[in-house]
């Protein structure tokens, strides 16, 4: 596979169109409803889209200026059903009485980046899913490759929709972070690599709380895969590898791992990085990573295998790794007062990205946690906890949990209704040379209106000590 073939030129092969005003609805008009509505439009689809809320002034303007059919605060039964096909948004469940007379219908559902994936032409797509890192590892492969020279564009949750840049600016390379559920709705979506870099518990509820659906879900990513595609796994996640003998992948296997040397793959030993592909290697030292901790390393390690599958050259490897900044919300360095170091990690909303974040700690740590449980198992961190963990802040409106899980171990816990009682109270807990740290492995929406509300008015709260 020469993924690299035009990377760093434009795309204007023709372009397949729609057949003769086939009806498309959108159930959902949020970032990727609203892109895959213009993609729609622009291929000769008779669109409408469907919000049972409000839609954002901004999006219902783009909607009017492309002359797009749409309501909001309510589905019409009568108009949605006579759709030839449905692009069901990410955040709307199975359970959703619409959805469920769609599915009596027969009516076929598909998602946003299925229907991108149509109209992808003979770009390239590097596709990144997991439980955790996967945002940090989309970020940094997008990082590689631009530094690298491929005509890129960083798509799916994180920046645009997928539909959105292919329909107004389709680029060479597409590195798109899926989610499970934008996974559940594939039928021919193929990525020439894709990345699974790990499974744990989350989102429980949208897969009858049966663990396995959940799995599968993940492993739909190399569902079309072929021979000459590539599959980056990490070969120290437990579940990924119990389950991976489970599903007939026919493509390259491309192992990273922290436990052993490999002939082909990603490993790091005695604090070196190699990538090995087709006979080439990249090597650095991990101490040169700009991101830090573990957790950190593995997204380094996927990243950087990804980048050399679709041939960007090592030395733009190395140099990237280098050279990358972190994200908001995901261990972000705010500033230091007084000696005190805060980080906000918000976007950690499971028990394992508040793991990770524990375990690239390096100085005495004063954990910010909490918000709505998701059946939270707290176990797992008990031993970073008692290695790392001076006091606790419990930022939310039920905190019972959090108490039984720690109290016995942590000898000073608080209450707070604010970020800015959270900040004020773990500042009173800190002495110079410690670290404040935003993670609090519950979502947010108890308090705040989503991950980056809760994020933002952590670092203004620390701004205005």
């Amino acid at each position: 596979m020469n993924v690299a073939e035009n990377l760093s030129v434009g795309v204007k092969p023709s372009i397949p169109v729609a057949l003769s005003k086939s009806r498309l609805v959108i159930l959902g008009a949020g970032e990727s409803g609203v892109g895959a509505a213009l993609l729609a439009k622009q291929k000769g689809y008779d669109v409408f889209v469907s919000d049972g809320g409000a839609i954002k002034e901004n999006f219902k303007a783009e909607l009017m200026q492309h002359n797009i059919s749409f309501e909001e605060g309510i589905h019409t039964e009568a108009t949605i059903l006579n759709a030839n096909e449905v692009m069901k948004s990410p955040g709307i469940p199975e359970k959703n009485e619409m959805v469920k007379k769609i599915r009596a219908k027969g009516i076929p559902v598909i998602s946003e980046i299925e229907f991108a994936y149509r109209y992808k032409c003979n770009s390239k797509i590097i596709a990144i899913t997991g439980t955790n890192g996967k945002t940090t590892t989309t970020a940094l492969t997008y990082h590689i490759c631009k530094h690298g020279g491929a005509d890129c564009a960083m798509v799916g949750n994180i920046g645009y929709s997928f539909a959105r840049q292919v329909a107004l600016e389709p680029k060479a390379l597409y590195v798109v972070e899926v989610s499970s559920f934008q996974l559940d709705d594939i039928d021919t979506f193929r990525p020439d690599v894709a990345i699974l870099t790990n499974i744990t518990e989350d989102h429980l509820d949208r897969y009858e709380y049966a663990m396995i659906n959940y799995i599968n879900s993940k492993f739909s990513i190399v569902r079309n895969q072929q021979p000459g595609d590539v599959f980056i796994y990490c070969l120290d996640d437990e579940i990924t590898n119990r389950h991976l003998k489970n599903y007939s992948i026919k493509s390259t296997l491309y192992p990273i791992t922290m436990s052993k040397e490999l002939p082909e793959g990603a490993y790091i030993s005695n604090s070196m990085l190699h990538l090995k592909w087709k006979g080439e290697e990249v090597e650095m030292n991990i101490k040169d990573f700009a991101l830090k901790g573990k957790h950190n390393q593995y997204n380094g390690m996927a990243a950087g295998a990804a980048s050399v599958a679709v041939d960007i050259k090592k030395e733009h490897v190395r140099e990237a790794l280098q050279t990358f900044q972190s994200l908001d919300h995901r261990m972000e360095q705010v500033v230091n007062i007084r000696g005190v170091e805060f980080i906000n990690d918000s976007k950690a909303t499971n028990v394992n990205s508040t793991w990770f974040a524990l375990e690239s700690m390096e100085k005495p740590t004063i954990l910010i946690m909490g918000g709505v449980d998701k059946g939270n198992d707290y176990s797992i961190m008990y031993e970073l906890v008692k290695e790392k963990v001076k006091a606790i802040v419990c930022l939310g409106t039920d905190n019972r949990k959090i108490h039984e899980a720690f109290g016995n171990m942590v000898p000073l816990m608080v209450n707070t209704a604010t970020a800015a009682e959270a900040v004020q109270a773990a500042f009173h807990f800190a002495s110079k040379g410690d670290v404040v740290l935003l993670s609090p492995a519950c979502a947010s929406f108890d308090l705040f209106k989503n991950y980056e509300d809760r994020g933002n008015q952590f670092k203004q709260a620390v701004k205005d000590l």
